[in-house]
């Protein structure tokens, strides 16, 4: 950073602020989401803390591409959501108006890996922060980040709020006992805590581990020729994809309604691996054919029958999602929701940043 910030490194005591519109909680607002919610917020005259867990490096996430007075607006509080002591006295001396719970252990791949502490940070950081509400600030609005990961093997499509839940992976199960812990304090104590069933959204600020982000940023490095080709995982996988800016602004709508719920947020239209893959490579110029089955597949450039991308089993998921694809009609209805990026713009709109960036 070219510039120095005051940061909350305690939250012992209370503090006193000429108060704007209204003051809102992100945990997790170094990720993507935090990003887009804290400048939407911002923009509302907000005001706006963040929680971050503490770092070596002291890092700021997506937040240092915030301009310079957005960025000194926001209020860092360092901690841990599992740290229910931190949580406590943070959500008690601040009394928040909202809190949009987005901190999680959000890579399926890693929860494989790494069950017991997707579970600690998910399940546990989630019962510390609705508790501490439920204790200490009761008339906060609360928002918890779900995730259509909920749904899984569910042969229900599409997928909306009634739908049963399958979760395969250590992942979805974490974020299903979050859900209905939020739902639970909402039902017995009264509290207004909403559910945001949100479906694969991607941005420019997606985290590099995840598929799309590796296939743009890739395709990038294979038209620069500073790599030949590049591995994937199952190009079978189908997900609806949608732009992350849009949707946080569902997330807010959710809580200026007059009642707590739960809301599915989705564009209603899935696309394969594969055609986001031809849809990167499009933009940038180049036509990819593809040919072989199974694990031989391969993706050539379809003038010069180079071999672009490959496929790696060690990809794989254990418990694959096939297909997911959402029914946002709740949301569009009872809330005004609507997503102004499709398919197509928001490939464009991370190839493009992609190409700026490098």
């Amino acid at each position: 950073m070219s510039w120095e910030r005051r940061d909350s490194f305690d939250t012992l005591g209370p503090k006193i602020y000429n108060r704007p519109m209204k003051k809102a909680l992100i945990t997790g607002i170094t990720g993507q989401d935090g990003y887009f919610l804290s400048k939407f917020l911002l923009e509302k005259g907000y005001e706006v803390h963040g929680l971050v867990r503490r770092n070596s490096q002291m890092s700021y996430g997506n937040l240092q591409h915030l301009d310079k007075e957005m960025f000194n607006k926001i209020r860092i509080h360092w901690g841990d959501v599992t740290d229910h002591a931190i949580v406590s006295s943070l959500i008690k001396n601040e009394q928040f108006d909202e809190v949009y719970h987005l901190a999680a252990q959000s890579f399926v791949g890693v929860s494989f890996s790494n069950p017991h502490s997707t579970y600690d940070i998910n399940i546990g950081g989630t019962l510390n922060l609705v508790n501490a509400v439920k204790e200490y600030s009761p008339k906060t609005r609360f928002y918890f980040a779900a995730t259509s990961e909920l749904y899984g093997a569910t042969e229900t499509k599409p997928q909306n709020e009634t739908t049963p839940f399958y979760p395969r992976s250590p992942y979805g199960v974490s974020k299903l006992a979050g859900f209905w812990t939020t739902k639970n304090y909402r039902e017995s104590y009264n509290l207004f805590m909403s559910n945001g069933i949100l479906f694969n959204h991607e941005s420019e600020m997606r985290g590099e581990e995840f598929v799309t982000k590796k296939i743009v940023r890739n395709a990038v490095k294979v038209v620069r020729k500073e790599i030949e080709s590049f591995e994937i995982g199952n190009l079978d996988a189908k997900r609806d994809w949608g732009y992350a800016g849009d949707y946080v602004v569902g997330m807010w709508q959710m809580l200026q309604q007059d009642k707590p719920g739960d809301y599915v947020l989705a564009m209603g239209r899935n696309h394969g691996i594969r055609e986001f893959i031809e849809a990167a490579f499009k933009h940038l110029g180049i036509t990819i054919a593809w040919e072989g089955q199974g694990v031989d597949e391969v993706g050539k450039d379809a003038t010069t029958k180079q071999v672009l991308v490959r496929i790696n089993p060690k990809f794989f998921r254990p418990a694959e999602v096939d297909e997911l694809i959402g029914d946002a009609s709740k949301a569009r209805t009872e809330l005004g929701w609507e997503p102004k990026v499709d398919f197509a713009g928001l490939v464009k709109i991370m190839v493009d940043y992609e190409l700026a960036r490098n």
